[in-house]
């Protein structure tokens, strides 16, 4: 079994509203990822530092073990307050999440750490749609302490499995489950892609 952690911490700043509340189609956009991952998970839980803005959707919701330390310091708490060894942790701005990638991703938590795609290298792994493993805390939690707040810092000491294109195109052959809302022009991107998709 594995827990499913849904970040809700972010300021939305660039955006300038809360994403997890804009609306496609008559539904929140946080209504479309946790309706994708419910199935999922005997766990699923909301890690935000503002649960009464969560609290309708009638799930746990964690604060940060460690506050003001980023979306590092927000997968930690996630990985903390899971109650399976395993946790996946998607973004709460995600609407188009595709349940097979995610149990595919699921299915390999066994075999590493983290389970990440990586999927245009150089750039980085989507972090906030990986698997983590209990044995990811110390590492993080050292880091946090220093204020080392990049993601992947902490990814040379522990074990990790790469998802690479080809892997990822096999469940999500147009990659819109890495399709995020950060910003205004992203915002209409998504309103635009909602209307081709089913």
């Amino acid at each position: 079994m594995l827990s499913i952690a849904v970040l809700a911490g972010g300021q939305s700043t660039r955006m300038g509203q809360d994403k997890a509340f804009l609306e496609i189609g008559g539904q929140l956009v946080i209504e479309r990822v946790l309706d994708q991952v419910k199935s999922l998970s005997d766990d699923l839980f909301i890690s935000t530092n503002s649960p009464e803005k969560y609290s309708k959707f009638g799930l746990r919701m964690v604060g940060d073990v460690y506050p003001g330390k980023a979306t590092l310091g927000g997968i930690y708490s996630a990985i903390h307050a899971a109650r399976h060894k395993h946790v996946l942790v998607v973004a709460c701005d995600m609407p188009f999440l595709n349940v097979e990638l995610l149990r595919h991703l699921i299915s390999l938590a066994p075999t590493a750490d983290v389970i990440a795609p990586l999927i245009e290298p150089p750039h980085p792994p989507e972090t906030t749609h990986t698997v983590y493993s209990k044995n990811c805390l110390p590492a993080i939690e050292s880091r946090l302490r220093l204020n080392k707040l990049r993601v992947t810092g902490f990814f040379d000491d522990v074990s990790v499995r790469y998802l690479d294109r080809d892997e990822v195109s096999k469940y999500d052959p147009d990659f819109y489950s890495f399709v995020n809302v950060n910003t205004p022009q992203d915002w209409d991107k998504v309103k635009i892609l909602a209307d081709k998709l089913p």
